[in-house]
């Protein structure tokens, strides 16, 4: 009982951080934008209607996996079920991040995918990032649309809303959203001087591979 009390305290506050980082690095703005961390067959997800960058640890609320919430804590984001949705359909995942960070929420507006305009979209899981189809904030309709999307993939946008990522800790997750940001205005920049050039896929198997074990021990 005790190590789970630690990791909940432990997931609290790598939680508090990321969220902080993402309203200090502008990735969502106000209330926008959820996170949450898996806590054995429950998560912790930030509470609906809140700003990022003001969350303490104990705001965080815990949530089962089939959605009940403990009496005395606050409503869970209006996400929450997609985050349930997507722990329960990528056992790999343990942290997620929804944000709207306005590159990759303004090719999200165009309905466009994200090409390998740079290599490090790998980061990513693969060639690519897709675009879910839209569906309305907060519905089933829009969590398997999401699913959709990430089959194969640790990110996807959101048609008209945003973008979702997922890695083995908050911090990955993270920089898994802040890395798809930046590869979205690099693609969206590159555009205004025409059509980039775009990786193929046999240089971008290659990159996959090496992203594999990048930064990983010998």
């Amino acid at each position: 009982m005790r190590s789970d009390e630690t990791k909940v305290t432990e997931q609290r506050r790598a939680l508090t951080e990321v969220a902080r980082r993402i309203a200090e690095s502008g990735l969502s703005r106000g209330t926008s934008g959820n996170v949450s961390a898996r806590i054995g067959a429950s998560f912790l997800v930030s509470p609906t209607g809140a700003t990022l960058g003001a969350l303490e640890p104990a705001d965080f609320v815990l949530v089962d996996l089939d959605g009940a919430v403990s009496p005395g804590q606050r409503a869970p984001s209006s996400e929450w079920g997609m985050h349930r949705d997507l722990y329960q359909a990528r056992p790999e995942a343990a942290a997620i991040v929804h944000a709207h960070p306005p590159f990759a929420t303004t090719l999200a507006c165009h309905r466009r995918d994200l090409p390998a305009v740079h290599y490090e979209i790998a980061i990513a899981g693969g060639h690519d990032v897709r675009c879910a189809t839209y569906a309305t904030f907060g519905t089933d309709e829009l969590s398997r649309a999401a699913q959709i999307a990430l089959e194969g993939r640790k990110a996807c946008l959101l048609a008209n809303h945003g973008l979702l990522a997922f890695g083995d800790s908050p911090a990955a997750a993270l920089k898994i959203a802040e890395t798809v940001e930046t590869v979205a205005e690099l693609y969206v920049r590159a555009c205004a001087l025409g059509e980039p050039m775009i990786l193929d896929r046999e240089e971008m198997d290659r990159v996959v591979a090496k992203f594999a074990t990048y930064g990983q021990p010998r």
